[in-house]
């Protein structure tokens, strides 16, 4: 698995036509040839680990905290078994530094606090309670599976924030780089450590459908990523769709159909098992993948797990949480 000590000390050049610089697999900086850069310039060269340092708190005393950042799930047991036991294990890799949790959704929020009393802050609330405690560097972590709509909330909540800082640092999600030029391939690291997870020595007419979310934005274009690398790593009869993206369920069925395959294997691609794993996959219900594989004629088995059971899934989250630590650290 790719160290992520090794990627703080990776330094590469690459330029462009527009004056950008890959300097290293962390994020993604202007040429230095580039001498009256515009702010707009610099703004779009914010990619990867993101890092602010705000000159009017220069002279601040360090106080450091890492704030992970979830959407959440109002399924207890799943949230236990995937995303409090990776932010536990981001403790542990960080025993001496305040780590907190948020949810970026608020709907998951107002149920958990309704249902089981518990206050799960949004990260903004987070970030003013950090504040108000004296914390001045805040590193943030995400949980995202790969940087769509949800990671667009990390990167604004950085955005607006970080002024109220002496330094900050948002981290990338799992996926991010691709592989393209002078950066690291997370798509076939995910994968490896994903991969543990399915079925051993499948029959030619079996295959694993893994169910992603989908997103709305352009971001979406992961999920044919993921479908090229899969093949690329010859993960036979291994199909990605998604709930509310593309490629659907609609898309790949053809597909099974045309390999002959008969027997099915769904499993979410996804931090939680939650609504959409209990039920949009493997419910009872006629519009339930399960149910409309089945009526398709194909046998299926449901694997409902979240990425955060998988325990070398989960140290992918715990390097990219160390990233933006690094990149805290970093002076």
């Amino acid at each position: 698995m790719f160290s992520w000590k090794k990627m703080v000390v990776a330094s590469m050049a690459c330029m462009t036509m527009t004056g950008f610089m890959a300097t290293s697999y962390a994020s993604y900086k202007l040429n230095p040839m580039v001498h009256d850069a515009t702010p707009a310039l610099k703004k779009a060269a914010e990619i990867g680990v993101r890092t602010y340092n705000n000159p009017q708190m220069a002279n601040a005393a360090d106080k450091d905290a890492i704030l992970v950042m979830s959407f959440g799930t109002t399924f207890k047991d799943t949230r236990q078994k995937t995303i409090d036991a990776t932010v536990n294990a981001i403790k542990v890799a960080h025993p001496n530094t305040k780590v907190i949790l948020s949810f970026t959704s608020h709907i998951i929020i107002d149920r958990i606090k309704k249902n089981e009393g518990l206050d799960i802050p949004t990260p903004e609330q987070a970030l003013k309670d950090l504040k108000a405690q004296g914390y001045t560097r805040v590193a943030i972590a995400s949980l995202d599976v790969i940087p769509g709509m949800e990671y667009a909330y990390d990167t604004a909540v950085y955005d607006l924030y970080k002024k109220d800082f002496k330094k900050m640092t948002l981290g990338v999600s799992a996926m991010y780089w691709m592989g393209q030029e002078n950066q690291r391939d997370d798509v076939t690291e995910f994968l490896k450590a994903f991969s543990t997870q399915f079925p051993k020595n499948t029959a030619k007419d079996e295959a694993v459908l893994i169910m992603g979310h989908g997103t709305p934005s352009p971001d979406n274009a992961y999920y044919s990523v993921i479908q090229n690398h899969m093949n690329m790593l010859n993960m036979k009869n291994t199909y990605i769709y998604t709930v509310e993206g593309w490629p659907s369920l609609e898309t790949v069925i053809p597909q099974l159909k045309a390999k002959g395959i008969k027997k099915v294997t769904l499993m979410p691609m996804m931090m939680v098992a939650g609504d959409h794993a209990n039920n949009d996959m493997a419910g009872n219900e006629p519009d339930s993948h399960k149910s409309i594989l089945e009526k398709e004629g194909f046998t299926v088995k449901t694997y409902i797990h979240g990425l955060g059971e998988n325990k070398a899934v989960r140290q992918i989250f715990v390097e990219r949480a160390n990233e933006a630590w690094q990149a805290l650290e970093a002076k």
